[in-house]
């Protein structure tokens, strides 16, 4: 059986760095294993239903694609995401059997900042109290309504990214001031003040239900967010199990396979939840913490790929046949769905990245945005570049290498 694998992003951010990466990543990954890689732009997909059935060939730039990828890496701006056409596209695909890395319901989760609270709540997850509505101009009721929240009181976009859309109202007078000052496309979200982390937050970045690394930053200007896009500055740090196991629930609750978890810290060492992210920047994270995340998304991409998959299931019933126990695997076995064989797309050229490190993070605390490393989306370009070339993209960190598969075998090596 012939192994495909496909990277999709977006025309807005694929030539920012953690796509960039990711499609180095891949594309050496792919290269080095003898798997069919193709890199899309979500735009240049055309979904088809014919004869009452799902399609069974999609239109790439007018080029039929008769087979389908078994595993898809998806990026798309989640702050973005628009339901009729990016999860349109993500959905057509895994319903053929495609195995996508984040899977749409998961991404939407973490769309609207209020929509991920509700799906954390009643799962004994630590959350600030949150006070949202319905409507988009229904802000100025909200001023009354919020007030058991008590001042300082955070204000968020439902949908903001970066940092931005975010304020801290000293009291019902400023909050009536915002009212007049703020964008209305998008609902406000009223969150409990965490005054204990003003400035400082953790990002814990997932892989496959794993922790692979944390990060404290911290604001540098005295402002309530530290993200790293408004000058905020990060450092590697030691996460306590508390915040693992956390961080851990928060991913496996959300469905993400691919996610950055914001954490707030407490006096007592303790932490609340902030945000979660489907669609984590990690150039500072990878900095910080001299990691190769993209790289560590293409090990766990392949990983998944269907007869790698069941060299991992044996490699894990080995492991409880020695120990007598059983291991707990989070999330449910992707369904694989092959068409014909044949090429998918463009190949892209080898590489390769050896070498593993590890790295054991963070305690610390605050901030509220999503995607803090995604920049502005450029212009779409008139002419549809290609991507491939963009792995030699000049002035970009070479960060180290790190196999995930490796990660998954000493994760269930000393199973008790």
């Amino acid at each position: 059986m012939c192994s495909r694998l496909w990277f999709v992003t977006d025309r807005r951010i694929h030539q920012e760095y953690p796509q960039v990466q990711i499609l180095r990543a891949l594309t050496e990954r792919c290269a080095e294993e003898d798997v069919e890689f193709c890199s899309l732009l979500m735009d240049q997909i055309v979904l088809t239903i014919s004869e009452g059935q799902l399609g069974k060939c999609l239109r790439v730039e007018q080029d039929v694609v008769t087979a389908y990828p078994q595993v898809a890496v998806v990026r798309v701006p989640t702050p973005w995401v628009q339901s009729d056409s990016d999860i349109t596209v993500l959905r057509h695909l895994e319903k053929m059997g495609c195995r996508l890395i984040n899977r749409p319901q998961a991404i939407l989760n973490c769309v609207n900042k209020f929509w991920t609270f509700q799906e954390l709540a009643g799962h004994g997850v630590p959350l600030p109290d949150t006070f949202s509505y319905g409507g988009h101009d229904n802000f100025r009721k909200m001023i009354d309504e919020a007030e058991p929240l008590g001042y300082p009181v955070v204000v968020k976009n439902a949908r903001g990214h970066r940092g931005k859309a975010v304020f801290l109202a000293r009291d019902k007078h400023h909050l009536s001031d915002l009212c007049h000052l703020i964008r209305h496309e998008a609902p406000y979200l009223f969150q409990e003040y965490v005054k204990e982390s003003h400035g400082r937050d953790v990002r814990v970045v997932l892989i496959g239900g794993r922790v692979i690394g944390s990060m404290q930053r911290c604001s540098t200007d005295g402002r309530m967010q530290s993200n790293c896009s408004l000058g905020g500055v990060g450092m590697m740090c030691p996460l306590s199990e508390q915040g693992k196991q956390l961080a851990t629930q928060v991913s496996n609750i959300l469905g993400m396979d691919v996610c950055g978890i914001d954490l707030l810290q407490l006096d007592d060492g303790s932490f609340v939840v902030c945000e979660a992210n489907a669609n984590v920047g990690f150039i500072a994270f990878d900095q910080a913490c001299g990691m190769d995340v993209a790289g560590i998304v293409a090990d766990y991409a392949l990983s998944l790929l269907p007869g790698r998959l069941i060299m991992r299931k044996m490699s894990l019933l080995s492991a409880v046949s020695s120990s007598g126990s059983e291991p707990e695997v989070c999330g449910s076995e992707p369904e694989v769905c092959c068409g014909p064989a044949g090429p998918v797309g463009p190949h892209v050229s080898p590489g390769g990245l050896p070498g593993e490190t590890a790295c054991d993070m963070s305690v610390g605390s605050t901030s509220s945005e999503s995607d803090p490393e995604l920049a502005e989306p450029t212009p779409p370009d008139p002419e549809l570049p290609d991507l491939a070339g963009l792995v030699g993209l000049s002035g970009l960190p070479e960060p180290p290498g790190y196999n995930f598969n490796t990660l998954l075998a000493n994760g269930y090596q000393a199973i008790d």
